[in-house]
């Protein structure tokens, strides 16, 4: 039993969507946990329009804990996990706000203290990292991202965060809106940290299909909005297209000059070839100025939050 307890406030925010199954048994053990080593907490769950009983089950759950508060934040619809987390760090008034993405434990709860002590040795992001093997295209994504990606530290699969909340408003105060997370975080100009940890079990997390094609919009609008991929491709196609052009103009002069070509076709060639060189000139100019607006503002993203009910103990 712990006597002397941390004294900072504790969010966790938890992403809730079709889990009535797991999640009483997850509340329990965090509260448990959390209960066990600080004196003030408060637990927020973001119910992303779950169509099952996961609030009756939350609710269940809330009548056997007290001294805390519980929330229940209920998106109007589906909106995924990033919107929905939103929703959760803006309602969180925490010193440190933990992110649980997901309810699926695979962990010694003992991690939960230790990215926070971790988090007191100056890391202002502290992440859980298991060891278990992630799927080909969770490691193709990360490898694409963190080798094009211009941030200090690299991103990996995570099973939970804390972040400070000098971070939380770092961020915010460099988006209004975030699209992604993780790549914010890592980009916030703070100190990161990961622990890494040993799975107890194997832990198979479900995931629908509308979570799924959002990750692959995500991992997409991620790769474009965080990284040099996409600009690199568009402006090497262009040195090739100018290239072309170039060669084709080249080859027109020397036709032009050692054979004898139709009437009018040298300069219609010639005409073609300057025009579309001077078409890729300018769309490399626009390519260039898109990338630096993308650095600067990033597609505004709303979430709607149909109700929050407190329960309060």
């Amino acid at each position: 039993m712990i006597t002397n307890k941390e004294k900072n406030f504790i969010s966790a925010v938890i992403y809730v969507h079709n889990n009535e199954k797991e999640i009483g048994n997850f509340l329990e053990k965090i509260n448990e946990k959390l209960h066990e080593n600080f004196d003030k907490y408060e637990i927020i769950c973001v119910n992303d329009a779950s169509i099952d009983n996961s609030v009756e089950e939350i609710k269940k759950i809330s009548d056997k804990i007290s001294g805390t508060i519980i929330s229940i934040i209920n998106m109007s619809y589906y909106q995924g996990i990033e919107l929905s987390m939103n929703a959760g760090t803006d309602l969180s008034i925490g010193d440190f706000v933990y992110e649980f993405d997901n309810i699926y434990i695979d962990y010694d709860l003992d991690v939960i203290m230790d990215v926070y002590k971790e988090s007191l040795k100056g890391y202002d992001i502290v992440s859980a990292k298991s060891d278990s093997k992630k799927r080909m295209s969770s490691r193709l994504f990360y490898k694409i991202f963190n080798k094009n990606s211009n941030s200090m530290y690299q991103i990996h699969t995570e099973t939970f965060r804390i972040i400070s909340r000098r971070a939380l408003n770092r961020v915010k105060s460099m988006n209004k809106t975030i699209p992604y997370r993780k790549a914010i975080y890592a980009n916030c100009g703070l100190k990161v940290n990961v622990i890494g940890y040993q799975a107890v079990k194997d832990v198979h997390t479900k995931i629908s299909k509308e979570n799924s094609d959002i990750r692959k919009d995500l991992a997409i609008d991620s790769i474009i909005l965080f990284t040099d991929v996409s600009y690199k491709f568009a402006i090497t196609m262009l040195f090739i297209m100018m290239l072309v052009a170039g060669c084709t103009g080249i080859y027109t002069i020397y036709t032009f000059l050692c054979a004898k070509p139709i009437e009018g076709w040298t300069t219609t060639m010639l005409l073609l070839s300057f025009a579309f060189f001077g078409i890729f000139v300018i769309l490399t100019i626009i390519i260039k100025y898109l990338s630096i607006l993308i650095d600067l503002i990033f597609k505004k993203q709303k979430y709607i939050i149909e109700s929050v009910d407190k329960i309060t103990k």
